[in-house]
Order: structure tokens, then sequence, then C-alpha cells
């Protein structure tokens, strides 16, 4: 009798200490209909507030060369892609360039550009990379010194975003590019990891060679390229 007793009032102890949580269960997950998906292999189950963004697409040096080489018997083509690669223009600041912004000078490494930079970025005079300076002059030659846009349509307006796509698909193709990589932007793309792999240029004077107004969108591209190749090149006029 005293043993149950003691057993009764134990019970009742414990009950009055520990009362249960009605409604919750104890083994209910922090984050219950948070899917896999979202969650991956986090075993707290915590969901993530920002994805990773998409992995940047640039060509690698067989990749715009050979890009380079399919579109070189056309003049204009040759010039826009020279232009897109070596100075990393948009496709849009491409079609915004009049004659008035060439400068051409007695040497053909002197002669300049005004780029029109669009998305906030700093647009400014700039001296022409010699490989797409002299496929400018190329170019030139055969359209004329007309005023207008350096690259027009056959309206003589300024060439359009939908036909330098078409040439970038075009000539992409023939060239044996993957298909993600042929988009005119994976030329800015290319630039900016050239500048920093192949020629090893100090971050600052990349940042300023894009336009950047933000030295965080450069830092991206030196993250692609933390690994680069051992091939480098000492000045950027030897760039072919």
């Amino acid at each position: 009798m005293g043993v149950l007793l003691v057993v009764v009032m134990a019970n009742l102890y414990r009950t009055k200490q520990f009362p249960e949580r009605k409604g919750k269960k104890a083994d209910t997950p922090v984050n219950t209909g948070v899917s896999d998906d979202l969650t991956g292999h986090n075993s707290y189950s915590v969901r993530l507030d920002k994805r990773p963004k998409p992995r940047l697409k640039y060509m690698i040096a067989n990749e715009i060369r050979a890009l380079l080489a399919a579109c070189f018997k056309s003049p204009r083509d040759y010039a826009i892609f020279r232009l897109g690669y070596h100075h990393g223009l948009r496709v849009s600041e491409i079609g915004m360039l009049e004659m008035t912004d060439w400068m051409p000078a007695a040497r053909m490494e002197n002669d300049r550009l005004m780029i029109h930079r669009l998305k906030n970025s700093i647009s400014g005079e700039t001296r022409i990379v010699p490989a797409a300076a002299e496929a400018l002059r190329r170019w030139i030659k055969k359209r004329g010194t007309a005023p207008g846009p350096i690259f027009p349509s056959r309206k003589d307006k300024p060439i359009s975003r939908k036909r330098i796509h078409e040439l970038v698909q075009f000539y992409g193709k023939k060239a044996g590019i993957p298909e993600d990589k042929r988009h005119f932007h994976a030329l800015r793309h290319t630039c900016a990891t050239s500048l920093l792999s192949e020629h090893e240029l100090d971050i600052a004077h990349v940042k300023d060679h894009l336009g950047h107004k933000n030295i965080q969108n450069t830092m991206i591209y030196a993250q692609l390229t933390a690994a680069a190749s051992d091939a480098r090149f000492n000045k950027i006029r030897s760039w072919r």
C-alpha cells in the first residue's frame, strides 16, 4: 500500500511539472512543407533566401578565334565582333556608334573611339585595341566616311539588336560555338575574362576598360578566372 501511494504521488508531480503540450507534436520538423529542392542537403531544413545566379558564359581562346575566323570575310561583321570582344561593348552600344565617335590618327594604334555605355556604366573616349582598330579601318574603307551610324542597316539606320543576334547565331554555329554561348553579351564576358586571365590586367584597369561604375561588378570576372590558363601575353597590343 505504501509503495502504491508513492507511485501515484510521483505521477501526479510529473504531470503538474511537465504538462503535455496540446496541438503540437514533439517530432514536428522546423520547416514543415519545405521541399528538398529549396533546402538541398541542409540537415537543418533552412530555406535559402537566394539561389545561385547562373554562371556567366564566356568563350575560351580557341572558341573566340574560331568565331572571328568565321566572320572575317565580312568587313562589317568582323569589325562588330572585334569591337564587342576587345572593348566589351553591349549589343545596343554597337548600334549607338556614329562616325563622329571614330577618331582616326596618323598611326593606327592611336585611333580613338567614343563609347556610349548603357546600364549606368561610364561612357568615355578610349584608344582602340589595335586588332579592333584594324578591323574598323577595314570596314570604314568599304563603308565610306559619310555621316551616320558606323554600322548602318540597309535603310541607313543603326544596325538592330535583332540583326546582331542573328549574326551571332549564324557565325556561332559556323564556328562550332556551344549554343549557350551564341549571344553577343558572351563577347563582353570573354573580354573581361581574357583581360584578367591572359593579359593579367589589374582588376581596376579591367573595371575602367568595361566602363563599370562599381568594381563589385568586375569582381565577378575575377572569381571566374581564379584558375586561369598558363598562357600569358605581355602587352594588350599583341591581342590577336
